[in-house]
């Protein structure tokens, strides 16, 4: 049972360390998209492997980064490793703030 606890507190520390590896990686590449993909792409991967991660894809569309990066995790006693994948993207924020899915409101409005 302990065993299990460790592996399951492995990989969720590791999916919230994509989490966040994801995040930055997509805004340090929207920060350098004035550069190209070229240049946006190497700074994201950059931000990943700094946070832990290793960039997967990356993908300039425009004014907007998305990227993927994955976390690899050995679970202890010989139960293998798991790889965590996530996902973000990022952009420029438009004249009317951040829009939220669903509602009226915006981070401007607020």
């Amino acid at each position: 049972m302990a065993i299990a606890a460790v592996a399951v507190g492995g990989v969720r520390g590791a999916r919230h360390r994509a989490d966040a590896a994801a995040d930055l990686a997509a805004l340090a590449g929207a920060a350098r998209v004035a550069e190209g993909a070229g240049g946006a792409c190497a700074g994201a991967g950059r931000i990943a492997v700094e946070s832990g991660a290793r960039l997967t894809r990356c993908e300039v569309r425009g004014d907007e980064v998305e990227v993927s990066v994955r976390v690899d995790v050995v679970v202890p006693m010989g139960m293998g490793a798991v790889k965590v994948l996530s996902r973000a993207r990022a952009g420029p924020v438009g004249q009317e703030g951040v829009i939220w899915r669903g509602t009226a409101r915006c981070t401007v409005c607020q």
